[in-house]
């Protein structure tokens, strides 16, 4: 999510494009939405698969599921007030407004739970973890301090309540795996990893002291290694997630000796001293060119390279290279690479010279193996990466609304 409704009202519009990124020459893919959603606010895509969630300012109480590749819509969704976020994994399809959350069944869009009276989410914070063997939910449990609910999406029950911060949240993200979460509250100073589903404090690290800053996004590494964070500064910051222990045999260097007994002295401090003295700093960060913008960041592997990706609301990429074993300042990418001498992920996709057909129907069989109502087979979610390539493998079902 880029900008809110109210954000795009001011006239910061937004077109939609899928990038791959595969190497560092992206081409992208327009999907067809310059007659019917012209102003994308949302969109949200199943891993690498060709279904893709939209919502569109002119529409923003309407949720449009599309098969991007050619082109058509494969059922939409509407709600009593505007949405303002959707997360998605092989089993889920999360819906938030701003007082309640919906749960699908992503295969059949069937409605299994609706979350009323959530406390009040005007920026419809909310996060799923993407794990084949999980579905945790997490969303703010309170409006004033910061509260994450974490809720089971699979089974339907709350799973634990993890007073996080002393201030309202402003970020949530999962690890890969969603035995991970890091939260940031609106001060924008400290960040915090537990363990999930236990609730348990893993991680503090302090983003700064001198001043309080908006967190705008954080995400995880692959490997859950990693952590960073973007804000309304100039400045991304990089979290390394290790323990520091001792090695056996490993001597105490005088300046270890004294960082330990700082750590010992601290139980007689004040809580709040003695916390800034668990925390840890960035292990690597970015300054970037523009400063005031909104912008999210990532964590991937391109080309077999750690890299940042930072997308800015103005509608540039930056791709840093990360040196994993140093950290500092990060390096904006900006050498030319040769052309790959493979077809391009673009040249391989086709779309309709005609509009699609309005028509829906239900239970649409030539689908690759599907069953009757399913939006996706069965066989596409087996463990293991999801491939989403059969022109077949999205049967249109009804429209319904909630």
């Amino acid at each position: 999510k880029w900008r809110s409704p109210k954000e795009m009202e001011k006239g910061q519009i937004l077109r939609e494009c899928v990038y791959s990124l595969q190497s560092l020459i992206c081409l992208f893919l327009s999907l067809p939405l310059s007659e019917e959603c012209p102003d994308v606010y949302i969109v949200e895509r199943l891993f690498s698969s060709s279904l893709v969630v939209v919502v569109s300012l002119s529409m923003p109480r309407r949720m449009n599921v599309y098969h991007f590749k050619r082109g058509t819509e494969i059922c939409n969704y509407s709600y009593s007030n505007n949405i303002l976020s959707v997360r998605l994994n092989r089993q889920r399809l999360v819906v938030c407004l701003e007082e309640s959350i919906y749960i699908h069944n992503i295969k059949d869009m069937k409605l299994l739970k609706t979350l009323l009276n959530t406390p009040h989410n005007p920026s419809g914070l909310c996060a799923l973890s993407v794990n084949h063997g999980n579905s945790y939910l997490a969303y703010p449990g309170s409006l004033t301090i910061g509260e994450i609910m974490v809720y089971d999406a699979n089974n339907l029950g709350t799973v634990t309540m993890i007073p996080a911060h002393d201030s309202p949240l402003a970020a949530l993200t999962f690890s890969a795996s969603g035995t991970k979460l890091a939260s940031a509250s609106e001060r924008g100073t400290v960040i915090r990893v537990f363990a999930i589903p236990e609730g348990q404090r893993l991680f503090e690290f302090r983003r700064g002291m001198k001043r309080y800053v908006s967190i705008s996004s954080l995400s995880f590494s692959a490997d859950a290694q990693f952590l960073c964070a973007s804000s309304n500064t100039e400045t991304v910051h990089i979290f390394k997630l290790e323990q520091h222990k001792l090695r056996d045999g490993e001597c105490l260097t005088w300046g270890a000796y004294v960082g330990k007994m700082f750590t010992a002295a601290s139980s007689y401090l004040p809580s709040q001293v003695s916390d800034i003295m668990h925390q840890d700093r960035a292990f690597a960060t970015v300054r970037l060119n523009v400063f005031g913008l909104q912008n999210v960041c990532a964590l991937a592997t391109v080309e077999k390279l750690p890299r940042l990706l930072v997308a800015s609301s103005d509608g540039h990429l930056y791709i840093y290279n990360i040196d994993p074993q140093d950290g500092e300042e990060c390096v904006l990418d900006v050498k030319p690479l040769p052309p790959s001498t493979n077809p391009s992920y673009a040249a391989t996709v086709a779309f309709p010279s005609a509009p699609p057909s309005s028509t829906t129907l239900t239970g649409y069989s030539e689908d690759g193996g599907a069953q009757k109502g399913e939006v996706i087979p069965e066989h596409e979610f087996a463990e293991g990466p999801v491939c989403l390539d059969d022109e077949n493998e999205f049967p249109p079902v009804s429209n319904q609304s909630n």
